[in-house]
Parts: structure tokens; C-alpha cells; sequence
């Protein structure tokens, strides 16, 4: 090979290896450490510093500071910034970024996420059913904390609550009853986390007690007290419990307080985020109704009365155990029973005779009156654990009587015929009496095959009829007693029966 060939192999091998040298370092860039911004998942760019997207956010969220009065604003709750290495990927400037995520998703401050456990709970129609969790936002977990402790002392005073947790209940001489157990059955848990701005976040313990104890902080409404009212009527005419009033309206003691006209007053249908269970131990006296025996005597007529022997009430000393639920009575246990003074039976002398006139009065013999103090008692036991009204925005259309133990008797309460025995989800088994006068009994949660009488069956006031229980809709052994005028759930209008005895 000559000179000339060698050497113009020689530069052509050095033109091509600097043609490929420079191409390939016009082709490599040097490698770019960087940020992509996730929000839901989905990328919105990168950006060259995390921590300058976050001081933006920080920045332009002024107004959010002073709502809350917060120090700093904080990226939103699912929006992810993950590093990259990249070598010619297109960067995004943070006031775009920002002005993608501003409109999509709400950012977030510090504060505390507080979890209440709903419960498995037994509704009117005797359904369960599982309660669901309730989330609820504060800026401080002492807002919660307080609002908790608000919230309890409107179902317990607040002596009783403080001398429950100093441990310094007074002692119980002959009667009274102490606090032996306080707790909420929902399980609480707090969380300090970033809270997206657009949930609802307490700020004051006031706001938070309102919301837990009726379900909202919307205001309630509002009532003007006229001449001649009470708490109980007002309670009553706006389908709320005497109980309910007193906890909206803390500045009155008890349902016997006096009021103004012109005074106003709040009327709100509680529904509380969490049950307190209260469990109390009580010594109480209680009265015994006397039973009352008549006699007929075939030489007077129809109409005729006199009472041979007149009835006196009795008087127990009763120990129970008694367990609230929101201030109401859920279940009574007697544990405890003393006689202090023996009740006196009444006796009745009532004519016979029928007129040839036909009957006195248009009253025929066998025919019940309904008067006040002729109805008998239909349980052995007085305790009222729930009296007739509006309860939760319900009417409550009887009278709950518990304490006397499960198959205790249940008694008629005037004569009559037996008109129905059923059993349903809510009402358990139960027993209707018709007394031929325009009443009817009912009387529900009879123990399970606990009927002593059958339908068309002729019964006289003080029989036995059937034993206490809790079937149906029932939190514990309870008889629920209704006197209506007119036949039950058919038309009929449920009664106060209070008011006949």
C-alpha cells in the first residue's frame, strides 16, 4: 500500500470518529433530579422543588389562616410528590401546579380527627341495625374533650357528674342513690392528622356540645312562653319529653320550674352522637296500691255504693338497680325489697238489683266505669321508667313499668273481655282488653308464652292475665300499659293512663 492511500485512510478514520463523537454529545444530556406531582393518582407535571411548592401553597392561603387562625396551610390530603431522574422532561412552573390543585382538590391545616363507633342498635320497628361511624374535625383535641363533658353534664348535673369522678358521692343513709358506673358505650378515637379545609372543623367546645347533643348546629327553634304554661304542656304541644326541654334549656332545675309570659324558651329534638350509660344504685319509698274488693248485695239496686272499708296505700323500701341510657331509664333491677307498711284493702258494697225501670242511670250491673281511682294497677311493682309523651320526636303512647322481675304478674286492670293476643316486632307478645265502655287496655312485652287468658275470655279488674317480660321492641324487662279510648292502632286515641289513677 503507498503513502498517499495510508495516509488518506488514516483521516478519514479520524473525521469519523469525531463525527460520532460529537453526535453522540449533542445527542446525552446530563440526568435531572426532579419532583412528579400526584393528585388522586393521576400525575400533573414536575416540578424542580418540592419544598418551594409547598411555601406557595403556604403563601397564597392567607385567608385560610386567619379563618382558622392556623400558622400554616398544607398540601391537599391525596396529593403525592414522588423524586424522578429524568433527563429531558418537561418541568411545570409551581403557580401551575398550584392553579391545577386549587381547583380540584381543598388543602389542609393540622388538627385532630376524632372517630365515633356506631353501635348495633334495636329500632322501633324491632329491627337491628348497625349505626354508622360518625368523623368529626377540631382544631385542638381539648375542644372535644370539653364538648364530651358538656354533653354528659346535660344528662346528669353537674354536682353529681364532679362527685362521680372526685369519688366523693355522698353516702346513702336510708335513701338516695349514687352513680356507680358512668361511661359511653361508643369507642372514641382521636387522631392528629391534616384535615382537608372543606370538612366541617370545630373551633369552639359550644359548637361541638350543640352538634352532639342534637345531631346539627342549626339553631333550634324557638318558643314564647304564654300566661298559664308549663314545661310539661310546652314540651308536650312542640313533641318533645320534659327531659329533652330541661337539656336545651339548662337554666331551668326541674320540670317544676317556674315560667313568665314572654319568657322564650328552646324546643329542640335531641339526638345525641354517642350514648352514656348511667348505671345508679337507689333506695326508694315507694307506695303500694291497696287492691280493692267488691261485694254486691242483691237488695239494693243497681247504682247503689258504699264503701265498707276504706283503702290505704302501703309503703315499700325498694333497692334497685337502674340504668340510663342519655338520661333515659333503659332497665330496672329490684334487688331489694322491705315493707314498711302493710296497704289496706278497700271494700265496696254495690246493689244488685236490677229496677224494673230498667238500669240506674243507664249504667247495667257489669258495666265499667271510667273513673278516676276505679282502675287497678296492672303490675306488682310502681317504678315508671318511661311516662306517656313525646320521647326522640316519638309519642311514647303508654306508660313503661319495670322492677318487678321477669314472669312477675300482670294484672287487668278493669273488667272486660279479652279482644286480642298477638305478638309483633314491636309490641312482643301482648294482651287487649275491651271494657265495654269505649276503653281498651293493652298491655305489651309479655314474656315469652306468659298468657294466662284467651281471646273472648271474660276477665274481672286484679286478674292475672299474664307475666312481665321484654318481647319485641324492649331494652329490659318492662310491662308498657296503654288505656286508649276507642280500639288500639284502629282510630283509637292513646291516653295518659296516669291520669286514671
Amino acid at each position: 500500500m503507498n503513502t498517499k492511500v495510508i495516509i488518506y485512510t488514516f483521516i478519514s478514520l479520524i473525521i469519523s470518529f469525531l463525527l460520532v463523537t460529537i453526535g453522540t454529545s449533542k445527542s446525552m444530556k446530563e440526568p435531572q433530579e426532579v419532583y412528579r406531582v400526584y393528585l388522586k393518582g393521576e400525575s400533573l407535571g414536575l416540578i424542580l422543588s418540592k419544598q418551594d411548592l409547598e411555601k406557595y401553597i403556604d403563601k397564597k392561603q392567607e385567608s385560610i389562616k386567619k379563618k382558622y387562625g392556623v400558622g400554616k396551610v398544607y398540601v391537599p390530603d391525596e396529593l403525592d410528590i414522588t423524586k424522578e431522574v429524568t433527563f429531558n422532561g418537561k418541568i411545570s412552573t409551581i403557580k401551575t401546579i398550584y392553579d391545577k390543585i386549587k381547583d380540584i382538590e381543598p388543602f389542609t391545616i393540622q388538627g385532630y380527627e376524632i372517630t365515633i363507633n356506631g353501635l348495633k342498635k334495636q329500632k322501633n320497628e324491632g329491627k337491628t341495625v348497625q349505626e354508622k361511624d360518625k368523623n368529626i374535625y377540631t382544631l385542638d383535641d381539648k375542644i372535644f374533650k370539653d364538648a364530651i363533658e358538656n354533653t354528659v353534664v346535660s344528662f346528669i348535673t353537674r354536682e353529681k357528674y364532679d362527685a362521680y369522678e372526685k369519688d366523693n358521692q355522698e353516702e346513702i343513709k336510708e335513701t338516695g342513690s349514687i352513680i356507680e358506673n358512668l361511661y359511653i358505650e361508643n369507642k372514641i378515637s382521636i387522631k392528629k392528622k391534616k384535615i382537608p379545609v372543606d370538612e366541617k372543623i370545630y373551633q369552639s367546645s359550644e359548637e361541638l356540645t350543640k352538634f352532639l347533643l342534637f345531631g346539627t348546629t342549626t339553631d333550634q327553634k324557638k318558643y314564647t312562653v304564654k300566661s298559664g304554661d308549663t314545661i310539661e304542656d310546652i314540651a308536650f304541644n312542640n313533641k318533645i319529653s320534659a327531659e329533652e326541654f330541661l337539656v336545651a334549656n339548662t337554666s331551668f332545675k326541674d320540670k317544676n320550674s317556674l315560667l313568665y309570659a314572654g319568657q322564650e324558651v328552646t324546643i329542640g329534638i335531641l339526638q345525641p352522637q354517642f350514648d352514656l350509660v348511667e348505671e345508679d344504685h337507689s333506695i326508694s319509698d315507694v307506695d303500694v296500691n291497696y287492691a280493692t274488693e267488691t261485694k254486691y248485695d242483691n237488695s239494693k239496686y243497681v247504682g247503689y255504693t258504699q264503701i265498707q272499708q276504706k283503702g290505704s296505700k302501703g309503703k315499700n323500701r325498694v333497692t334497685q338497680k337502674i340504668q340510663k341510657v342519655n338520661g333515659e331509664i333503659t332497665n330496672v333491677v329490684t334487688v331489694k325489697t322491705e315493707q314498711l307498711q302493710a296497704p289496706v284493702k278497700e271494700i265496696v258494697i254495690k246493689g244488685g238489683k236490677e229496677s224494673s225501670y230498667g238500669s240506674y242511670y243507664g249504667q247495667g250491673y257489669g258495666t265499667v266505669v271510667a273513673t278516676k281511682g276505679e282502675w287497678g294497677w296492672p303490675a306488682t311493682c310502681s317504678t315508671i321508667t318511661s311516662p306517656f309523651g313525646y320521647r326522640w320526636g316519638t309519642l311514647h303512647d303508654g306508660t313503661d313499668i319495670a322492677g318487678c322481675g321477669f314472669n312477675s304478674n300482670i294484672f287487668a286492670a278493669q273488667s272486660g273481655t279479652v279482644m286480642k293476643i298477638g305478638s309483633d316486632s314491636m309490641n312482643g307478645q301482648h294482651i287487649v282488653i275491651d271494657h265495654h265502655n269505649g276503653y281498651y287496655t293493652q298491655y305489651n312485652h309479655l314474656c315469652s308464652g306468659c298468657y294466662y287468658v284467651s281471646v273472648g275470655q271474660n276477665v274481672t279488674k286484679g286478674q292475672v292475665i299474664g307475666g312481665m317480660g321484654r318481647t319485641g321492641y324492649a331494652t329490659g324487662v318492662h310491662l308498657h300499659f296503654s288505656i286508649w279510648k276507642g280500639v288500639p292502632y284502629r282510630g283509637g286515641v292513646a291516653l295518659n293512663a296516669m291520669n286514671f289513677y
